[in-house]
């Protein structure tokens, strides 16, 4: 068992806290995404509120749908490449909890997809806007192509694979 270091003295002048907000997502000291899905959750359960108050007001069902996906579901999905790999299958399915509940109060459609996979649609999307655009910030990360005659198996990209690199460097 090792124990965890103690954090370094406070520096004077700056507070020291246990999360904080960056554009839009909570971080907080563990490096995990549950006070941002906590935040998410509070903020959706308001939106659902809101949605019932327009049914009870006879609001079509497509509108209701349209309205869902614009406030909640556009709200999970804000920057969702950034925090969904830090969270946790509990938080995934208090975010999936959530949907099947919209789902069953009418406020969203059936097929309205599962969060894991909303977070790979996010992830693919923003793997193909750097991939394709050679000026994205985050495009001179990308390996290099690949120039292999040989297909074993399909892939969304022609990116050459780091990890045998570094594999063939440490033998």
């Amino acid at each position: 068992m090792s124990k965890r270091a103690p954090p370094p003295p406070p520096r004077p002048g700056i507070e020291r806290v246990s999360s904080m907000r960056i554009l839009g997502v909570i971080v907080n000291d563990k490096l995990t995404a549950a006070d941002h899905v906590t935040m998410l959750l509070s903020s959706c359960s308001h939106m659902l509120y809101a949605m019932r108050v327009l049914r009870a007001r006879d609001t079509p069902t497509t509108s209701l749908n349209d309205i869902f996906h614009a406030t909640v579901v556009s709200r999970i999905e804000y920057a969702a490449p950034a925090w969904s790999g830090v969270c946790s299958a509990a938080d995934r399915a208090r975010l999936d909890s959530m949907l099947r509940r919209s789902k069953r109060l009418g406020y969203c459609s059936n097929d309205q997809p599962a969060i894991a996979d909303l977070f790979s649609t996010a992830d693919d999307e923003l793997f193909h806007r750097v991939k394709s655009n050679s000026n994205h910030v985050l495009h001179p990360y990308l390996p290099g192509n690949t120039d292999i005659s040989y297909q074993l198996r399909t892939r969304s990209h022609c990116m050459t694979s780091q990890c045998s690199t570094v594999v063939l460097t440490l033998l």
